[in-house]
This record gives structure tokens, sequence and C-alpha cells, in this order.
């Protein structure tokens, strides 16, 4: 977990978009931080920043290019739809601005290479808001894989699927960045570099597309290490509620639910099972929104690790334009609609 910075002076935060996500979960971790502060809000809908700024503070602005403008605004946090972020995240950084924005960074690798290159060379913090990633779940399984616990780690298996959801959601528009792909198979995905490394390969893909919105919405990949590990994952937006992976070892296996998007209060549960012995390790809660705002805010004023975010990211993005490259598109089957949002309010 990151370290709390010193509250000598706030990081001023605008927000550049009101997303349902910024609400639930990014703006409650801003109030609650005393090294961050809300000091602006944009949105296309007016009422609605009114509303966002009723409830967590700052001050409404009438669109995003006033944002920018501000010279009280430092950082934006940029809650927007994939396909508008390449855009507002070049803008932020021509004017000096640090950036922490919902994954995906962008929806291509060129893009998600050009925003970085230039956060590099303008010294700014460009963050992808990919928050299991910061959560000490991880870091515990981690220990216990180092620590031998299954062995020799042999392959990885990732899934993150929910039911369609409704039919005006935003990700079923291929112009702002929709689909299965960048808005969960991200997660399994990062979970394959997390565990096997960042040199992996897409050896094979499917991705399901809806043929009524233009988008996938399932897919899977099959990848590999060059030691001959594998990884396997799962997503889309047609299935019964999963949210989990499972690493398999020479001599056993490590299960985690609940993975991607824990609520703050879960206690996750780590199942450690080695031939007939079966072991569950419960963990405290934590609020990983809370914990990768922490780590933004201390990267803006300390500009640490910045090198490692950036690399994290820029992987990740090679590996959607694999799967992508390397998909057999299939086409959808009729699904039951609106049923994915509620389930993703109720798991996180």
């Amino acid at each position: 977990m990151s370290e709390r910075p010193p509250v000598s002076r706030p990081v001023r935060i605008g927000l550049l978009g009101c997303a349902d996500i910024a609400r639930r979960r990014t703006l409650p971790a801003i109030l609650a931080e005393p090294a961050a502060e809300l000091v602006a809000v944009a949105a296309r809908d007016t009422n609605k920043a009114k509303v966002y700024a009723k409830e967590f503070g700052g001050e409404v602005v009438r669109d995003y290019e006033a944002l920018l403008a501000r010279p009280d605004v430092e950082a934006v946090y940029v809650p927007l739809p994939a396909g508008l972020h390449h855009e507002w995240i070049m803008r932020a950084l021509d004017v000096g601005k640090h950036a922490l924005v919902e994954k995906p960074l962008t929806t291509r690798y060129a893009d998600t290479a050009e925003v970085l290159a230039l956060a590099g060379a303008r010294g700014l913090t460009l963050m992808e808001n990919l928050t299991f990633l910061r959560h000490g779940l991880h870091s515990t399984v981690a220990n216990l894989v180092t620590a031998g616990e299954i062995g020799e780690l042999r392959a990885v298996h990732g899934v993150f699927g929910f039911p369609p959801l409704n039919p005006g959601d935003i990700r079923y528009r291929p112009d702002l960045g929709g689909g299965a792909l960048l808005d969960v198979g991200v997660y399994p995905l990062s979970t394959a570099r997390l565990f096997l490394r960042p040199d992996l390969e897409v050896v094979g893909a499917t991705r399901t597309e809806d043929p009524e919105h233009g988008v996938d919405v399932a897919g899977g990949a099959l990848l590999c290490s060059p030691d001959g590990r594998t990884a396997q994952i799962d997503f889309g937006f047609q299935h019964g509620y999963r949210c989990e992976y499972t690493l398999w070892g020479s001599q056993g296996s490590i299960f985690v639910d609940r993975a991607f998007t824990p609520p703050p209060t879960w206690r996750p549960t780590v199942r450690l099972k080695r031939q007939h012995d079966v072991q569950e390790l419960v963990l405290p809660p934590e609020d990983q929104f809370a914990t990768t705002l922490r780590e933004f805010v201390t990267a803006v004023r300390t500009g640490g690790e910045r090198a490692g975010v950036a690399e994290r990211s820029r992987t990740l993005a090679g590996l959607v334009d694999e799967v992508r490259e390397r998909a057999r598109t299939l086409r959808a089957g009729q699904g039951l609609p609106g049923r994915g949002e509620d389930l993703i309010r109720r798991h996180g």
C-alpha cells in the first residue's frame, strides 16, 4: 500500500466529466484524502456538474476547455468515455496538468505511447486508474507464489464478465471506445502481465461482435511467456457475473474471487489448495481507489514511480492491440438486456 503523502499543500484537482464511476468511487476518495482537493467540475450537462459539485465540492465550470485554463487546477481526473481519453489527455498535458485517467488510458497502443511520451517529456504524472493493481490482495498472492506455496507457477486464468448492459450504455458505442475488451478484458490481461511478467505474447484470441452496436461483447485470449507458461483470459457483457482469477502451479493453486472491483468494505479471501489441503486466508478490507489516488498525488508532489507506471500502461495497451489483431470474430447471440449495470453497482 502506498504511504500517505505529507499534507503541505493538497493537489488541486479538476474533474473532466461526471461519470458514474467518479461519483461512486473516485470522488469519495478525493474527499477523504487530505492531500487532494477537488476545486473544479466540468461536464457536458451543467445540471449534473452542479449535483456533483454540491456533493463533493469544487466550482462548476462551463466546459472542459475552461477547466483546463484555470490556474488553480494542477491535475485533472478524466473519467470520460475511453474514445475521448487521447484528445483530453493531450490537451491537459499541453497546458501542464497532471492527469489521472480511467482505464483504459487510450484505446490504441500508438495513442497510449504518444500520451506517455508527452507526459515524460513534460515531467508530468500520467496514471491509468486501473485500481485493482494497487490493492494489497494481489501483493499477498504474489508473496505466496514467491514463497513457493504452489510450487512453480504454470498458468493463469482470469475471468471478468456480467450480463448485458442497458441498451443505451456508452459501452455499446464504438465511436466512444466501447466494447468488452476495453471495459473488462483489460483486467484479466493485466492479471496475466502481473504474474507472468511483461514479455507475454498473444497466440490466439476470439472476439464476439454484436452486429446491432458494432462492438465486441465477449472474447477470450490465450497468451504465453518465453519460458512456456500460459494465461487464458475470458471477458464479456453476456455472462453470469464472474470476477476472479486462478493461479495454477506445479504443486497447487490459488483462487481469488471478487478480484478486480471489490467494494471498500469487502474482506478478500485467498483460497490456497495443495492436494487435499485447502486453506482460506481472509484479508482486511481496503479501498483500492483511495490507494491509487494516494499514489497519484504522491507522484505529483515527488515525481516518483512515473517510469514503472508508464511501462505498465504501455505493455497493457500492446496486449490489447495484439488481442484485436489475432482475434477471430464471432457473431453474438441473443441476450437479456439491462442487468449488467445493476450487478456492477452491487459488486463494486
